[in-house]
């Protein structure tokens, strides 16, 4: 089963010392995070789009083979919730596609105080460009309804599985080929780390969902003292994630 698995985000000072080694500079972590993961969901997006040359430059310091997920800008999701979608969805894209063959999905994270509406997000997702995957992360109970399910279906877009406390809290819908799921934040110890027994589950969902042939992109958000990157590594072996063949050491140049 290709279950690629990650990180939301990279860049956080807290992994010094596990992730990074401790005399690595901070220019030099993606090179560093790509020896260890074959994909990393970015977040620098959702804030303040990055320029086409940052896109750009992403795609030059990673090797073949890696994905990179970007997730939408909050001015789209956010403050626009969703309203006149064209020009954001359009300048992300324009944007991205810097990355090439890197670029992975995209992901839509709602607002929780967002209520649902299929008609604004069927609009959204006739935006993207054809052959683009994207998925989308509703947070408002309202959501889980028919009519929301065959949209995500038509448009072939993922119903992002979105996982608080050890347990889901969306709907377990296959809506396309491929998967997408989100880990927030576990019940182990030391906080926010998850139990073996909780990954498995995780594990076995998906395994009882998609054919082993599917793309599954799964990503830690726990990032608070490196708990995203021990539970991402677990998460790997349960997964069969063998990871990224081996890279050389990033050079402090």
């Amino acid at each position: 089963m290709p279950v690629h698995v990650g990180t939301s985000g990279w860049q956080y000072r807290d992994w010094s010392g596990l992730l990074y080694p401790e005399d690595r500079p901070q220019r030099l972590w993606l090179e560093e995070y790509v020896r260890h993961f074959r994909t990393v969901e970015s977040n620098n997006a959702f804030y303040r789009l990055p320029d086409p040359k940052t896109f750009a430059a992403w795609r030059e310091r990673t090797p073949d083979g890696f994905v990179m997920a970007v997730k939408a800008s909050r001015f789209l999701t956010h403050i626009k919730r969703l309203r006149d979608p064209e020009e954001p969805v359009h300048r992300l894209m324009e944007h991205s596609s810097a990355l090439a063959e890197r670029l992975g999905p995209v992901l839509l994270q709602l607002p929780p105080t967002l209520h649902a509406d299929a008609q604004a997000l069927d609009r959204c997702l006739r935006c993207f460009p054809a052959g683009t995957r994207v998925a989308v992360e509703p947070r408002h109970a309202s959501w889980w309804n028919a009519d929301v399910r065959a949209v995500l279906t038509e448009r072939a877009a993922a119903l992002c599985w979105a996982d608080r406390d050890s347990r889901p809290v969306t709907p377990l819908w296959r809506t396309t080929d491929w998967g997408y799921v989100r880990f927030h934040a576990g019940r182990a110890r030391p906080a926010p780390r998850y139990g073996r027994t909780a990954l498995r589950s995780w594990a076995a969902r998906i395994a009882e969902t998609w054919p082993p042939d599917a793309d599954i992109y799964a990503y830690f958000n726990n990032d608070t003292g490196g708990a995203a990157v021990h539970d991402a590594r677990a998460f790997m072996r349960l997964t069969g994630d063998a990871g990224p063949a081996p890279q050389p050491a990033p050079a402090d140049g």
